[in-house]
């Protein structure tokens, strides 16, 4: 398998360099130690200086200031190579967990059309349980687990969970998981303020469970799709409801604790690179 080259590239201006490298290095531990463990991926992140310079062969996670609605975070370029978009701001670290799950997202299924068919779900009394049928799921890695509060740190850096293949088995099987983090307990749970898409084989409709924090979760008919990229049709359809300057079509509940502890260690480890770089002078 060939190795993948990401690259995390700040169309602002108004990122710090230091938090960038910060972030790309902590993206590059998560696609190389975590993400490999559970889905058959070989990548490496890396900081791009200059927004405009793109080197060949290189996917980037573009940081921009804004998303027009209708336009999703994934895309296709004019070769149909992928690359992604996220929303960022100096007045918050959020957008690195947005950057860990669009990465992610590409990485696992660059081209926006991987299926995944496993049991039906549905909605009975206000909780998510399994159907009698089958669906095509849209195999998008962090969608069921990407709400804030079950982000995990790496190096000071805020990074999304993200699901197994085993979330499509067909029953719970005792030691395994189902995310990374093990915030997903069993097949087809979705956290709240998570999300899924799937095929609906009887229908032919693209569907999708949404459950907005605190509920209770909905199912949406979305239509037949009208795109060479499922995840880039069903991200427009989202966007379409959300405010331009969102990256996430509801309320974010930020997980304040996660941020501070991680904005902590990532100044302390600053801190330690200065005082390693007085021992080579």
């Amino acid at each position: 398998m060939s190795l993948i080259q990401v690259g995390l590239v700040d169309k602002t201006g108004k990122i710090s360099p230091t938090l960038l490298r910060s972030v790309a290095a902590a993206l590059n531990i998560q696609v190389t130690r975590d993400l490999p463990q559970f889905w058959n991926v070989q990548a490496t992140v890396m900081y791009l200086p200059d927004p405009k310079s793109i080197p060949a062969g290189v996917w980037p996670v573009f940081l921009v200031k804004e998303l027009p609605p209708g336009e999703g975070g994934f895309h296709l370029d004019k070769h149909n190579q992928p690359y992604a978009e996220v929303i960022a701001s100096p007045s918050s670290d959020e957008w690195t967990i947005d950057a860990s799950h669009e990465t992610l997202e590409m990485l696992v299924d660059p081209y926006g059309n991987r299926l995944q068919n496993s049991t039906s779900i549905q909605i009975v009394s206000g909780k998510i349980v399994d159907g009698t049928s089958q669906f095509g799921y849209l195999v998008e890695a962090c969608d069921p687990c990407e709400a804030d509060g079950f982000a995990y740190p790496v190096q000071g850096v805020a990074l999304s969970d993200f699901i197994t293949p085993h979330f499509y088995d067909p029953i719970v099987t005792p030691g395994t998981r189902y995310s990374f983090t093990g915030a997903i307990t069993h097949p087809r749970e979705i956290l709240k303020g998570g999300y899924i898409s799937w095929v609906n084989h009887e229908t032919n409709d693209m569907q999708q469970l949404l459950y907005v924090d605190p509920g209770p979760p909905t199912i949406h008919n979305l239509g037949p799709a009208s795109s060479a990229s499922l995840r880039i049709w069903v991200d427009g359809e989202m966007r379409k409801k959300a405010n331009k300057l969102n990256f996430r079509f509801y309320a974010r509940k930020l997980n304040k604790s996660l941020m501070k502890r991680s904005s902590t260690k990532r100044l302390n480890l600053e801190k330690i690179a200065a005082v390693r770089a007085q021992l080579y002078s």
